[in-house]
């Protein structure tokens, strides 16, 4: 059962995987993604480490926890994160299902120490046609292709 414990439980460790991560030469951030039986996947920031812009804990984490289960669908998972997530590892979470996302420090903290998200959130909230970088969408005669073959292929895999 979850309760307030539980999760200040996995948020230390969470906080503790990115106090160690940073003496590894990595970024501050650490994440745990735990599932309705208890498993316990971690995540360290790699960005830096594998050149992966990426590699944030919680997608660490989330990638971790898919490749050991053998599967994309994180439902009755709990994802816990040292630091509020960016734009991305929150898409990341909801992409996998994950039941709720629990943080520590939040973005603000974040910025205090130089990782400022804050041009992320600027950016999803802008109209489209106001967006730098541009990102502009343009019809081809087969852009449409890869849709059709998806919903014709009776065997395809929905997520």
């Amino acid at each position: 059962m979850d309760t307030s414990d539980t999760h200040a439980a996995h948020l230390e460790r969470a906080v503790a995987v990115a106090v160690a991560n940073v003496a590894a030469d990595g970024g501050p951030f650490g994440a745990l993604l735990v599932t309705s039986d208890g498993q316990v996947f971690e995540g360290a920031n790699r960005v830096t480490s594998t050149n992966d812009p990426t590699a944030h804990a919680e997608v660490v984490a989330i990638r971790a926890a898919c490749a050991a289960l053998g599967t994309f669908d994180l439902r009755g998972s709990v994802l816990y994160a040292s630091c509020e997530p960016c734009p991305m590892c929150l898409a990341a979470g909801l992409w996998a299902r994950v039941d709720a996302i629990w943080f520590a420090a939040d973005r603000g903290d974040a910025a205090r120490a130089g990782f400022d998200d804050a041009t992320f959130y600027e950016f999803f909230a802008e109209a489209p046609e106001d967006r730098s970088p541009p990102v502009r969408r343009q019809r081809t005669a087969s852009s449409g292709e890869p849709f059709d073959a998806w919903r014709a292929l009776d065997s395809h895999t929905g997520y």
